[in-house]
Order: structure tokens, then sequence, then C-alpha cells
């Protein structure tokens, strides 16, 4: 059954609105939209009256100056607990020992417990105590073997201060057995604080349990002294009750995202403004080196805070004119790119798109209203050919054909402007608004300023870095001592074996141990095999060993049969890294030695702390070792600046050398850079090395260059909304719009067996379709005329026909 005539009207009228909902339309429109949203986003981005007075970089290495007290407070708790287990294990699986005997040997090679003591678990009595009185009746023995009897726990002494006790049991059999307590104070080991700055550890509760850098009482002399201490310490209380709230709630949900490098709760807090200095902190919670992972420091709950006064300055302003002036000059370019597209290139098509329909119709009374220029000329001038056709006029081809043309064939208009070149018109004008946000404008390498906590953080941050790495060097030796005083003159082979098995597995820092007797012997190993030559003196032994150690080792040995000279050295200078070893002496067993090999790998893993930048531990002869990023073993460092901070760096002043920081500028940039030396003792001490870091100041959140980077940004999204709206019109519209061009030219050049379909349910598409319906037409006309020509010529050949 048909469709009744208003159905019919119907299905057109929807059809054709349907056609308009792509097209020429949509990418107009989202451009319009994008760039009135870039003009508001520019306006208030760049129009806000001032910055803030503290920079955001400033608190974001308070931030991280707070993690590296807590990596630290971690690293040195678990380090301690662990050392005292295998420690325990080790005189378990000797013969008996005195208490005397134990505590004195624990002394003798750490010395990082304040206290020491042996108890008779069964009777409670004290059996030996070294250093400061250890709170033993805080221990109920009794519950030792219930789960978790044997953690450390923490105990508050009478004067406030807190001790962290750990505790290991001393078993032989046939003898009762003995608990072995070190007590230990909850300071920060090798914390660089700088001048101005405090740091503490708190509890989960927000009480302080020890701090630094606050001076006490008894150190200040006058009113204003005591009265910035009195504020020191207030300040410092309200930072731990917020700190330990904070803490308790899930890293993901409080730390900044995509801040990355530490696991843990971290943060930056902003106190009080005193006599022109803002107090901010820093704060991290103790956590497991790898997420998810718990060790025995994060079981305690503490947290750290680290909280210093920064002078604000308030003349730090961005002139909101700019911003306004930015968003003023977008707002013109982009109506005036949107408006020679509504003018030139929409209003046109539409205006094809009616002309083509209103033929489709019948309507052929009025000549068509042809455009200017451009494809659509082209169209208007085809759709106007064939209007004549369709009222009796002949095409060039059929003229052609006939030979009745009175000239040569009329060529097609075609414009010098296409659409094309109008798109490319709009593009170069947003093109002038867009590059000059993204290449030239608010350029901040000249002009900005580095706030001096900024690089004093880096000197202080590097500082710390650098004693950590000495002091992690010294636990390992102390580790060796501690092995080495174990073996006795009737440890076989098999025994040592085992005993190195155990240090080796309970440390990860070491990639061989080994005993090796004077001559060069090893006699017994585990882990990888040793890079010490077998003969020290023999230089063929030398080169046999790999990676240029044995000519190095031949050279650094002792005369008296010690694998080499210094406790810790370097093996080698040359190859694709650097064999770091040290010793210890087994006592009473003619120059046998206890030899560990460190791993690079492990000295690496402690330079990984975000914030610093590349990061570069260097021998005396500046060459680099070891680093948290990719580098070659034995290079130089990358600048001869950087070479001559080091250097700078290494020399004394004073008693000891002192850790250095500097701002480089050139035609590369701002650079920040740090440098510090191991100053301490211990067997790492004679190895003179240093720790340097460096970042370039772009990477920080400092206003000048937080004002370049929303400078480019919107550079970019200009450019992205150009590119993305104006190739959307060049490929749904501008050209198909060429296509159809084509077509029309051929369609009323006399091409009536191609068949013109339509890419697009739009304006272009409905174009073709009209155009289709037009040919089709033409073919009907075609046909009648041909039909009624051929009827009078028959009737004049029939009586002919008949004669």
């Amino acid at each position: 059954m048909a469709a009744s005539p208003a159905k019919r009207r119907h299905k057109v009228r929807r059809r054709a609105d349907m056609s308009l909902l792509g097209g020429i339309r949509p990418p107009i429109a989202v451009l319009s939209a994008l760039l009135l949203s870039l003009a508001g986003i520019t306006a208030l981005g760049f129009g806000r009256a001032s910055e803030d007075s503290v920079p955001k970089a400033v608190m974001t290495s308070q931030a991280h100056f707070a993690e590296d007290g807590a990596v630290a407070m971690r690293a040195s708790i678990d380090e301690s607990a662990a050392d005292l287990a295998r420690t325990a294990g080790l005189f378990n699986a000797g013969d008996p020992a005195q208490p005397d005997a134990v505590v004195d040997k624990i002394g003798s090679v750490y010395q990082k417990w304040v206290g020491t003591a042996v108890v008779e678990i069964s009777s409670g009595r004290m059996l030996a105590a070294r250093g400061e009185n250890v709170p033993v009746a805080a221990i109920d023995t009794s519950k030792l073997s219930e789960k978790g009897g044997l953690s450390p726990r923490m105990v508050r002494l009478a004067n406030g201060e807190t001790r962290l006790l750990s505790l290991q049991v001393l078993s032989w059999e046939g003898q009762p057995q003995q608990l072995l307590i070190a007590s230990s104070s909850l300071r920060f080991p090798g914390i660089s604080l700088g001048k101005f700055r405090s740091i503490a550890v708190i509890d989960s509760t927000g009480r302080i349990l020890s701090s630094d850098g606050i001076p006490e009482s008894e150190q200040v002399l006058t009113e204003d002294q005591r009265t910035g201490v009195a504020r020191s310490e207030k300040q410092l209380k309200a930072f731990a009750d917020v700190a330990a709230k904070r803490a308790k709630e899930h890293p993901l949900k409080v730390n900044e995202p995509g801040g990355g490098g530490y696991t843990g709760v971290s943060g930056s807090l902003r106190g009080d403004l005193f006599e022109g200095d803002r107090a901010i902190a820093g704060y991290a919670a103790l956590t497991g080196p790898e997420p998810g992972k718990g060790t025995v420091a994060t079981s305690l709950g503490l947290t750290v805070v680290a909280m210093v006064d920064v002078a604000e300055d308030p003349t730090r302003v961005t002139d909101p004119l700019f911003g306004l002036l930015a968003a003023g000059a977008l707002l013109l370019i982009g109506a005036l790119a949107v408006g020679v597209l509504l003018g030139t290139v929409q209003r046109p098509l539409l205006r094809l798109f009616l002309e083509s329909r209103r033929l489709t119709r019948g309507d052929l009374t009025r000549p068509v209203r042809t455009p200017r220029f451009g494809e659509a000329a082209r169209i208007g001038d085809a759709l106007e050919r064939l209007r004549r056709q369709l009222l009796g006029e002949r095409s060039d081809a059929d003229e052609a054909a006939d030979g009745t043309s009175g000239g040569p064939a009329a060529r097609p208009r075609r414009g010098r402007f296409g659409a094309r070149a109008l798109l490319a018109v709009c593009g170069i004008l947003l093109l002038v608004w867009s590059a000059p946000m993204l290449l030239l404008l608010n350029r901040a390498d000249a002009t900005a300023v580095v706030p001096e906590q900024v690089t004093n953080d880096q000197r202080e941050r590097t500082d710390t870095l650098s004693d950590r790495v000495r002091r992690s060097l010294n636990e390992g030796h102390a580790d060796l001592m501690s092995v080495a005083g174990l073996l006795g003159e009737r440890t076989s082979p098999e025994d040592m074996t085992k005993v190195l098995e155990r240090t080796r597995t309970d440390h990860s820092r070491y990639r061989s141990l080994y005993v090796r007797d004077a001559d060069g012997t090893i006699v017994a190993r585990s882990g990888e095999s040793p890079r010490l030559p077998d003969k020290p003196k023999d230089e063929g032994a030398g080169e046999d060993a790999g990676a240029g150690a044995g000519e190095d080792a031949a050279k650094g040995a002792a005369d008296d049969g010690r694998p080499f000279a210094d406790p810790i050295t370097v093996l080698n200078d040359s190859g694709t890294e650097p064999v770091i070893a040290s010793y210890a002496e087994l006592p009473g067993r003619d120059g046998r030695s206890v030899v560990g090999e460190f791993r690079i790998d492990f000295i690496n893993s402690l330079l990984k702390r975000p914030g610093l930048g590349e990061i570069r531990v260097v021998d005396a002869e500046r060459r680099v070792l070891g680093g948290n990023s990719g580098y070659l073993a034995f290079e130089d460092l990358p600048s001869s600046r950087l070479d001559e901070l080091v250097a700078g760096t290494s020399q004394k002043t004073g008693v000891s050398a002192r850790a250095g920081a500097v701002v480089y500028r050139d035609g590369s940039g701002v650079q920040v850079a740090g440098a510090a030396p191991f100053v301490g003792g211990g067997a790492a001490k004679s190895l003179n090395w240093s720790v340097v870091s460096w970042q370039p100041a772009a990477g920080l959140a400092i206003p000048e260059y937080s004002l370049q980077n929303r400078t480019v940004l919107a550079g970019l999204l200009g450019i992205t909304a150009a590119a993305a709206c104006l190739g959307w019109l060049h490929i749904v519209v501008v050209r198909p719009l060429r296509e159809v061009a084509k077509q029309a030219e051929s369609l009323a050049g006399g091409d009536r067996r191609t068949v013109l379909y339509p890419r697009h349910h739009d304006e272009v598409g409905a174009i073709a379709r009209s155009l289709e319906l037009l040919r089709q037409q033409v073919l009907e006309q075609r046909k009648r005329d041909g039909a009624g020509a051929t009827a009078p010529a028959a009737a004049a050949q029939a009586p002919a026909g008949r004669n």
C-alpha cells in the first residue's frame, strides 16, 4: 500500500534534518566552543592577581626532605634489627659464650646502640650490661614465647625520652636461655638539617618521640630567642597532630597524583606567619621499600615531620593584563577565523543545498544564485547549466556530437581560491596566536628566580644521601668484622660456608662473600665468583681475573698478606662496572680474611630519591661509580662545572669538607646542582668519594616556569583545536565538496552515464543526491525529446513506403 503524501513529506523532512546533524555545522560550532573555552582558561589562568608567597617547589621539597628522613629511619631500624638477629644467630651456632663476651663483641663491632644487656629469661637476672641502663623492667619475659613476643617495642623513659628495644634469644644446649636486649634512640642517622630546620619522629597519636634542630632551653640566651623557640615548639606540635591524622589515610587518597617515588603517605603543610617567616613542613610515614610490604620499622607506626621557616616574598605578583590581552586577542582572531568559515564556506554551501533542492522540485524559473569563488562557484555554474538544459538548451557534449556547436565548449569556471585555501587562511590566523604562545612569550630561563630554600634543600638532601651511602658501606664492613670474629680456629670450611650463606641471605648488599688465605687461596665462598685474583702479587693472574681487577689489586695489596691496603677499596679502574670490596681479618688465623664484594645495584638503589634529578657517586678522581639513571662506569661528569663543584666541596673548610650547592645559568637553561663529600668516620672514610646531584630548574614548580608552562599549554591547546576542527572540516566537507564539484561539471558538460553517490548524509551529500536527481531528469527529458522527434519522421516516411 502506497504511503500518503503527508507521510512522504514527513519522511523527506526527517531525512533532510538527519543529514544536517553532520556536515559543516558541527566542526565550526565545536571550533567556536573550543576557542571560547580556551579564551576563558587563558584569562583565568594568567589573570590571577598574585602568586603564592611560598612557591610550590618549596612545599614539594619539604615533603621530599621528610621522605628522606623516613627512608633513613626505616633503614636504620630494620638494619639494627637484622644485625642483632644475625649476631644472635651466629652466637647460637657456635660454642656457648659468656654474657660479658657477647656484649663486648657487639659493642666493638657496632656503635649504633646506646645500651646492651643480657638477661636470664627464667629468673630475670641481669647477666651483663654495657652503655646506658636498659629499661629491663619494661619487658615481660613470661610473654616472650607468644606471637610477637620478640618484636621491637618503644619505651618512654622517666626523662621523657623514648628508647627502641630490640630483642633476641641466646640459646645453647644444656644452658638456660638468655635474652639479648639492645636499646637505641630514635635519632636520625646522618640527616643534614642545615640552618633553621627541625625534624621530629612522632607516633600514631601525634606525640613527639624525638626531635632535633630546636635549641634546648639552656641553649638560648635572650628573650627573643626564647620566644622563637616556644613558637617553634608550638608549631611543630601542631604539624605533628595534623601529620599523625593524615598518616592513617590510604596513600592513594592523600598523595598527590603523579607524585611517585614514595610508596607511603607524604605531603607538605603550611603553618603560621611569624615576623615575615612562614613555617612550612613536610611529613612522611615510615613505609616499606616495596608497596604493601611491611618491615620491622613500619610496624611501629612512626611518622617523620620536618619543619623550616621560609621568608615570604609578597612582591611576587603576576600582571593580570597579560591574560586579559591574550584572551582578547584570541577572541578577535577566533571570531575572524570563524567568520571566514561561515561567510565563505558554510553560507555558500547551504545556499547551494537549497538551490539544488529547488531545481529537483521542478522550480526552473529563477536562475541559480551562484557563489563568487571556489568549489561552490563551480557547482553553482553547473547547476545553472543544468537548469538551462532542463529548459531545452542543449549541452556542450550534444552540440559537439551533432556538429552544431557555434564555438568551443564553454570551460567551467575555476576560482582562484578554493575551500582548502580558505581553511589554510583560518589555520594561519589561529597560528598567529598559538605560535607566539608556544615559542616566544613568557620564556623563563632569563628571568627565573630559584628560591633559596630549593637550593638549600638540594645541598642538604645531597649531603644526607652521601652520608647514607657512606653508612651503608660502613655497615657492610661491620658485618664482615662480625662474621670474622665468630669464625674461630676450629671452624671448618663447611661451617664457614654456612655462615657466609646466612650473611649474604640476610643482607642484599653483597654479590660475593668468601674467606681468603694470605696466599690468595679461597677457603669458603658464597655467591658469585670472586673478582679478587687468587695471587695478588702475580700480574698475570690479575690479567686473567677480568675487569682490570688483578693489576689494581696487586698495587693495593699490603705486604703482610692482606687482600688490599684499605678496609674498603675499588679493585678496578675500567670495565663495565666497578668492583667494590671490603675485608675483615680473622683473629689468630695468620692473614686469613673475610672478603665481601658489594653489588653496584645495591649502591644505585640508595640513590633513587625523587626531587633531586640526576645523581652520581664519584671517586676522588671524579669518575662516575654509580648513579640513579643510565651512566657508564668510570666516565667523567657531564660538564666541567659539575667537576669544579665536586672539587670545591672536597676541599676542607675548617675541620672537614662541606657540602655545597649552586645555581648555573647558561644558554641551555637554569640548573640547580649540589655536591657532598664523604664526611665522617668508619671504613668508608678512606674512599674520599662524593655524591653530586643536578636538575633543571624548568622541572620545578617555580612561578616563572609555571607561567611559561601555562603559556606553552595554551599555545598547544590552540594548535590542537585548530588542527582538529579544520582537519575534521577538510575530511568531512572540503574533500567531498571538491569531488562533487568535478562530478557536477562533468554532468553539466554532458556526462549522463556517471551515477553520483553521496559520501555522507550532510549538505554535500544532499547536493550530490540532487545532482543525481537532475541527471535522471535530464535523461528522461532526452528520452522524451528523442521519442518526439522520431514520431514525425515515421509519419513522413509511411506513404512513400506504400507507393
